[in-house]
């Protein structure tokens, strides 16, 4: 009856650790009411908005849709993992693959580099299915512990709670659910391009190009390493864009975590985070973005971000493991 649900209310305000843990089991395993895949796409989508939550912990509805989307398309298109869940296909699989067919997209475009009209349609359409087969289905699942959501308004809210578990076990959490995801889209495609799943699985989420950044940064910002000063030159893949916290950890494409970095620093980095010096700098950075009030796309890139969530996510990468600290040579 949990699909139903147009409203749920938080049922508990606190849970401990261990409590939290038992129902995470519960909804990553095969004692899930869900025997699709829609459940790890929306701790996918979570994880990946995770630092994009407002005051009151909330997420709107486009923003999970839009997560929510990326990874179906990478899965579905570029991928060729139609099977999605035990029994009839799912509506996610059919809505994407009719907008691929009806505007001729390739197979090996990434969801990225869809014309952002067709992007809006596809996200409306995953939307719909979200508050239908997800939202109320897994609200069951976590016995209303986990998350409210309220059809009408169109957002998500999660427990505080919850929240800061997520942040605390960030890295176990998408191992997690990367695994059982893997062993589920294995058991229901038997194709030869399951091999090497997990990876696939594991990469979802990136973006195939970090291009448009890249442009606005040239655009507002000096054509120097991030971290070391040099000046960067028009010369073939000489200008590079590093994510701050590595991606490996935040999962996420956000432009506040972006900085231009010379092909050096780029590479003798990798994973790791940069001292914690940096965080100045890259908070200055991001306080002069925020400024830029007459540029709508990157007033939007900016929404709810706030100088702390940089601190909280550089503090909480060094406790899931992030703690080799590189500071260039």
């Amino acid at each position: 009856m949990g699909h139903k649900l147009r409203v749920g209310e938080l049922q508990e305000t606190y849970l401990t650790d261990e409590e939290i843990w038992r129902i995470f089991t519960i909804v990553l395993s095969s004692k899930s009411v869900k025997s699709s895949t829609y459940k790890y796409a929306l701790v996918k989508a979570l994880i990946e908005n995770l630092y994009q939550v407002n005051e009151q912990y909330e997420l709107s509805y486009d923003q999970l849709a839009y997560s929510f989307t990326k990874i179906y398309w990478n899965l579905i298109v570029n991928h060729e993992l139609i099977h999605q869940n035990a029994g009839k296909s799912a509506r996610v699989v059919t809505i994407i693959k009719e907008e691929q067919t009806k505007h001729g997209i390739p197979s090996d475009f990434s969801f990225d580099k869809i014309d952002e009209a067709v992007q809006l349609i596809l996200v409306k359409k995953v939307k719909s299915i979200m508050k239908i087969n997800v939202y109320g289905a897994l609200y069951g699942d976590t016995r209303g512990s986990f998350y409210a959501f309220d059809h009408q308004r169109e957002y998500f809210k999660l427990n505080p709670v919850v929240y800061h578990f997520m942040l605390n076990y960030q890295r176990l959490i998408v191992n997690l659910t990367n695994y059982h995801m893997a062993v589920m889209i294995e058991a229901l495609n038997e194709v030869p391009s399951i091999n090497y799943l997990l990876g696939k699985v594991e990469r979802l989420a990136e973006r195939s190009s970090l291009r448009p950044f890249e442009k606005l940064l040239l655009q507002y910002f000096e054509k120097t390493c991030f971290y070391c000063g040099k000046t960067l030159s028009n010369a073939k893949r000489e200008t590079h864009v590093d994510h701050f916290i590595p991606w490996s950890f935040v999962q996420s494409d956000h432009i506040w975590n972006l900085v231009l970095s010379c092909s050096h620093c780029n590479s003798s980095k990798s994973d790791k985070l940069p001292e914690r010096g940096y965080l100045e700098f890259i908070i200055n950075r991001n306080n002069k973005l925020v400024e830029k009030k007459e540029d709508p796309k990157v007033v939007n890139m900016m929404t709810n971000y706030k100088d702390k969530k940089i601190i909280l996510l550089y503090d909480y990468s060094i406790k899931n493991g992030y703690d080799t600290i590189w500071t260039p040579s």
